[in-house]
């Protein structure tokens, strides 16, 4: 009976300890969320206050919100000029130019890329002020006419304080690693009012292959669900966008959403392709680097001159495409001149992300085609703006290689489920077609080719082979008697092809080895080798294997003291000897595992 209670009292204590630990994790995700939360909240006050005083008040100029966003201030009555929006970009360009190159050179260009190359390359480790460099260039970049997202700021928000709170309490670099990408998923999810999509978005986008890292799933969901419902506290509930009740009922209708995948495929590589082409050329410029955004930024305004909609977010365009506001020739001088001016804003060394422009910019493509089709099939495609929710999700996918977390996005963002199905097919087609090509460039294939698991499915293959799979390669040796004197070892050992030699009491029982590398104090030393006996050359610290060790701790025993033969022994008896392993065997066996497994997969 005690001893029952022994054993439900230490259940227990693990249970609490368990609990404790899950309790602390699960506290620190919600801290990362808080802080995600309130930088999404910043970040949004400064791009609103940024549009009024700069894009209004200067310029003129009040772009459309999506129904989800309304303006914080009144809108002023200053007249339109094409004119200063012409110039507006450049100025952005200068500040922003400056205060990146002169502080934080690694907040350039859109954020997400720099977070993922943290995760995979640098132990999640951020420096701490990244995020506030890059909340303030992007906040000027992007509300004085420069054509970015808000993804990769507040992504570098979240990920630059989960980062700086693991390092504050001196944490792994896995599980710093982990807190960054919870930080990725928060601010990401909270400011697209999107939580489930960024917890998924933050474990999926750092892959090209469809592969997420799991242990990031939870932590970016508390981190994500935390941030949203703070940043939903203060800017309302609701999502992004408002859709109407798109409901998809005709297979037929699948046709054209075919097509729709392959147009946004070839619109996605040449964005990509320009946005890098872009990026190359200023790269090249012989001139300072915090120039280059404002030459960036005159580009831009002179795009935005002629096409002014192709500045700033766009987000209340995309509203109007899927409330079927815009004509196609709108919709596609949109698309292709945000295509510009996202390329000239970013790739020229200016700060913001690439995910917004990209939802505008699929929009904009998805409408266009729906409006076609729905002119000359009216009766099969009967709401082109179900085609303009549609081509948000299928465009980026194509540009991010995230198919899964693309798709919850949309949804989210637009609250239209009943798009699934369409959406899904559309993406599965994007993501195949356009797999060779990302706008993430830091992203790897798959989890074996990052260097943050680096080692561990070497690791984790051997740990799965055990000592009793390899009893075929396990040699039967010959024991030598303790009393045995070495004189007599020499005739035996000039027969033999052996070089390590068990030790034998007079029951059979192992109670020493040496190799012959051992003997050689004695090989020539013929006054003492008839008074030397074996067991006096054999050592009693014997290294060994049991055939319940996998190989990993078998050739950790090889290196241990660079043996290269282990005995093998029973589990339950380490003094019984079944047979000696050899390590070149050892290895040759894992190669021919890893070359079964590599045939198998190609099947």
């Amino acid at each position: 009976m005690r001893l029952k209670k022994w054993f439900k009292a230490i259940a227990l204590k693990d249970r609490s300890i368990d609990i404790a630990r899950a309790s602390k994790w699960a506290l620190t995700f919600v801290v990362i969320g808080i802080i995600a939360g309130l930088g999404s909240i910043v970040f949004h006050y400064l791009c609103q206050l940024g549009l009024h005083y700069f894009m209004d008040f200067i310029a003129g100029y009040r772009p459309p919100s999506p129904a989800g966003e309304h303006h914080l201030l009144t809108p002023t009555n200053t007249p339109f000029s094409r004119y200063t929006l012409l110039l507006l970009p450049a100025f952005g360009g200068i500040l922003s130019g400056w205060l990146v190159y002169t502080f934080a050179p690694e907040a350039e260009g859109h954020g997400t890329d720099a977070a993922i190359d943290a995760y995979h390359t640098k132990g999640g480790f951020i420096r701490g002020r990244v995020p506030i460099i890059k909340t303030i260039a992007s906040a000027i970049t992007l509300t004085t006419g420069g054509s970015g997202g808000r993804e990769g700021p507040i992504a570098q928000i979240g990920a630059g304080f989960g980062s700086f709170l693991a390092t504050k309490l001196k944490l792994s670099d896995r599980q710093r690693r982990i807190m960054m990408a919870a930080g990725i998923g928060a601010g990401v999810g909270s400011i697209f009012r999107a939580p489930l999509a960024g917890a998924l978005f933050a474990a999926e986008v750092l892959y090209r292959d469809p592969e997420f890292e799991s242990e990031v799933i939870i932590p970016a969901g508390i981190s994500s669900v935390v941030a949203y419902c703070l940043y939903c506290l203060v800017f309302g509930w609701g999502s992004l966008f408002e859709s109407p009740d798109f409901l998809f009922r005709n297979p037929l209708e699948l046709g054209p959403y075919i097509i729709l995948a392959f147009v946004l495929v070839g619109t996605g590589i040449l964005y990509i392709k320009l946005f890098y082409g872009v990026t190359s050329l200023f790269k090249s410029f012989k001139i300072p680097n915090h120039i280059k955004p404002a030459i960036g930024g005159l580009c831009t305004g002179i795009v935005g001159f002629f096409l002014p909609q192709t500045l700033a977010f766009g987000y209340g365009f995309a509203q109007q495409a899927i409330n079927n506001e815009l004509t196609i020739p709108f919709l596609l001088l949109l698309a292709f001149g945000k295509i510009l001016t996202t390329s000239f804003s970013i790739g020229s060394g200016g700060s913001g992300g690439v995910f917004g422009p990209s939802i505008v910019i699929g929009g904009a493509i998805g409408g266009a085609v729906g409006k076609l089709f729905h002119q000359i099939m009216p009766g099969i495609v009967t709401e082109p703006g179900a085609f303009v929710i549609v081509g948000m999700a299928g465009f980026f996918t194509a540009v991010s290689n995230t198919p899964i977390s693309t798709i919850i996005f949309v949804s989210e963002m637009t609250n239209s489920y009943h798009l699934l199905l369409p959406s899904l097919l559309v993406c599965s087609l994007s993501y195949l077609a356009a797999q060779k090509w990302t706008i993430y460039q830091k992203q790897v294939k798959r989890k074996i080719d990052s260097p943050a698991h680096a080692g561990e499915f070497f690791v984790d293959i051997l740990q799965t082979i055990k000592v009793k799979d390899l009893m075929h390669i396990v040699k039967k040796v010959e024991l030598i008697p303790q009393d045995m004197t070495f004189l007599d070892f020499k005739k035996y050992f000039s027969k033999t092809k052996q070089h390590y030699f068990p030790v034998m009491d007079q029951n059979e029982r192992l109670i020493g080895i040496f190799s012959s590398t051992d003997i050689r104090s004695v090989l020539f030393s013929r006054e003492i080798e008839h008074l030397v006996v074996m067991k006096d050359i054999g050592t009693s610290d014997i290294i060994v294997a049991t055939q319940s060790d996998d190989l990993n701790t078998v050739l950790q025993k090889f290196t241990t003291k660079n043996i290269d033969s282990l005995p093998v022994v029973k589990d339950d008896d380490h003094q019984i000897l079944i047979g000696m392993l050899n390590r070149r065997e050892v290895i040759s066996f894992y190669n021919q595992q890893i070359q079964k497994m590599k045939n198998k997969a190609k099947r």
